[in-house]
């Protein structure tokens, strides 16, 4: 009997190029291919589906790390892979703590995407040894600590440094800190430029 699978991707050329491994492989069979996360618990009540490919970053507002943890809790059963090309490192750490299956890393990852397909069908956990560098600005993202990410993340929304402060239990003096830090480092201008850049190459998205 053949794997059911259901690919949840925005970008149509990585669900068409998913879908092509998926109808190529004979052990595999292609249930559903989707945009958006939001339409996962319609087709989970409709088709049987034994593994999903969830992307996390949907165009439509919706989150696949969201929709791991419905399915995780309303379908043990079912495994779910996650696919994206973003470094932010929460995404790694949640995907842990849901109970992903495996995640893989669209552009750097080494492995096949159907070999960690067939792996994690036979039992497998894969993760990544280690988040992906990527420049950002005069440094690269790994340059950033633990604490000056946490603060990047709030700044992505458009947080004011009283609303960053209280939301991460720190003091206003400190996100302040952190916020010129990190402007020294990458070179950039001011803290606008800063979010943009740190959300569109995806080193920090809340």
């Amino acid at each position: 009997m053949s794997i059911k699978v259901m690919i949840v991707d925005d970008q149509k050329i990585s669900r068409q190029l998913f879908e092509s491994f998926v109808e190529n492989d004979e052990d595999f069979e292609l249930v559903k291919s989707v945009e958006s996360a939001s339409l996962v618990d319609v087709y989970l009540a409709r088709y049987r589906v034994d593994v999903i490919l969830m992307d996390v970053v949907m165009a439509d507002g919706s989150n696949g790390l969201d929709a791991c943890a419905y399915v995780r809790k309303n379908y043990p059963d079912v495994k779910l892979i996650v696919v994206t090309s973003m470094p932010e490192a929460g995404f790694l750490d949640r995907a842990r703590e849901i109970g992903v299956d495996s995640f893989w890393y669209k552009e750097v990852s080494h492995e096949p995407l159907l070999d960690i397909m067939h792996r994690t069908m036979a039992g497998e956990h894969i993760f990544p040894d280690h988040v992906p560098e990527e420049e950002f600005g005069m440094v690269m993202s790994s340059d950033l600590t633990q604490a000056e990410l946490a603060v990047l993340r709030e700044l992505t929304t458009g947080a004011g440094n009283g609303e960053i402060a209280e939301r991460l239990n720190l003091s206003v003096n400190t996100v302040r800190s952190h916020i010129q830090h990190m402007l020294d480092k990458t070179g950039f201008a001011n803290r606008t430029e800063l979010a943009i850049e740190a959300r569109v190459r995806g080193i920090a998205i809340k």
